[in-house]
């Protein structure tokens, strides 16, 4: 009956020696991973301001990898496809939490009317609408851009929206600013995605040391 020795442990009959150590640096490298993928990703939605497709693309890209890593550390698909869901939530937190956020921290609210829409009689979806604020007329140099077929503010509706005085966060109605609801999705998703790479280091480690080795994905 043949058996491993290494270190002066005797590996068990169809067990490979594996170290427990080494589980332990990869789990830790892939929850690191994820926390500063995740901080990445708001670094560059903030500094992109406008551009929201750069770090989409680079939040798509960096979470198809978190979850691959999660596969290749667990050796199963299941838990790579549960945690499309906390990856969903960290794209959109960490995309949409920095423009919130700047208006939330320096955003002016005002009370504005709408004295003009670019899509009026036309029938497009790409409203450009033209504000002037409630109280003393004036009109602002800022246009509020609203997409869609439905619900678009009228002409001559009073609006209350937030504004970014530096002009490089486009305004949002008041209503729909809530930058600690996006907080909130962003570090809950990361923190799943830790919970998620603990429960596939540590199941990871048992099934390489019964010999399970990356061909044998699909499994469960």
């Amino acid at each position: 009956m043949a058996t491993g020795i290494r270190s002066g442990q005797v590996t068990a009959p169809g067990r490979a020696d594996v170290s427990a150590w080494r589980s332990v640096r990869r789990t830790l490298a892939l929850i690191v991973f994820g926390w500063v993928a995740a901080a990445g990703n708001t670094l560059l939605a903030y500094v992109a301001f406008g551009m929201d497709w750069i770090p989409i693309t680079v939040g798509v890209v960096l979470c198809f990898t978190f979850v691959m890593l999660l596969v290749f550390l667990h050796r199963a698909w299941w838990l790579g496809v549960l945690a499309l869901v906390p990856s969903l939530f960290v794209l959109v937190g960490s995309v949409q939490y920095p423009p919130e956020g700047a208006l939330d921290l320096r955003g002016v609210r005002e009370s504005v009317i709408v004295v003009a829409d670019s899509a009026a009689g036309t029938g497009g979806n790409n409203h450009q609408l033209t504000l002037k604020n409630a109280a003393d007329g004036t009109e602002l140099a800022e246009k509020y851009t609203y997409r869609g077929a439905v619900g678009a503010p009228r002409v001559g509706e009073r609006l209350d929206i937030v504004r970014d005085p530096d002009g490089r966060v486009p305004m949002e109605e008041a209503g729909s600013v809530d930058a600690s609801e996006e907080l909130g999705n962003l570090v809950g998703g990361v923190a799943t995605w830790s919970l998620m790479a603990l429960l596939a280091g540590r199941r990871g480690h048992v099934r390489r040391r019964n010999g399970r080795e990356l061909r044998d994905l699909p499994t469960f």
